[in-house]
């Protein structure tokens, strides 16, 4: 066929095709806000997007708190042996200067608070997620049933 020169051009040649060979049967799905939605459908799906952002705030939350717990403690811990080491060690002593000292402990501060934090938040998401297949298979359950 070669290269194509103008993509837009060829798109649309190629859905003209498509729709000589099947009139009336597009290829193409709508999307859901391409569709027209009766306002029961609009609610529901306003609603549902609602909940979405509702579950996830309620996540970032719960890593922000997991987050900060964490960098405090590993702040203590890696501080206090660093502090040590830089005043007792002759190597650390020569070489590890106040900033240096700084670095060992935000380094391991902020490590320990991303970590905890994405791991809380993914947590948190996977829950919610499988609280609401859970909760999608009970009503097509409930629907069959009725």
């Amino acid at each position: 066929m070669g290269v194509v020169v103008n993509p837009r051009e060829w798109w649309s040649q190629k859905r003209k095709e498509l729709e000589t060979r099947r009139p009336g049967c597009d290829f193409m799905i709508p999307s859901v806000v391409e569709t027209p939605l009766d306002p029961k459908e609009k609610q529901l799906l306003d609603t549902m997007a609602q909940d979405k952002r509702s579950k996830a705030s309620q996540c970032t939350e719960e890593g922000l708190k997991a987050g900060v717990k964490a960098a405090s403690i590993a702040a203590v811990v890696s501080a206090i042996p660093t502090l040590i080491i830089a005043r007792t060690v002759p190597w650390a002593k020569a070489n590890l200067n106040y900033t240096g000292q700084a670095l060992v402990i935000s380094a391991a501060t902020i490590a320990s608070y991303f970590i905890v934090a994405e791991q809380t938040i993914l947590e948190c998401s996977r829950k919610a997620s499988y609280a609401a297949s859970v909760e999608r298979k009970q009503a097509a359950a409930r629907s069959e049933a009725a």
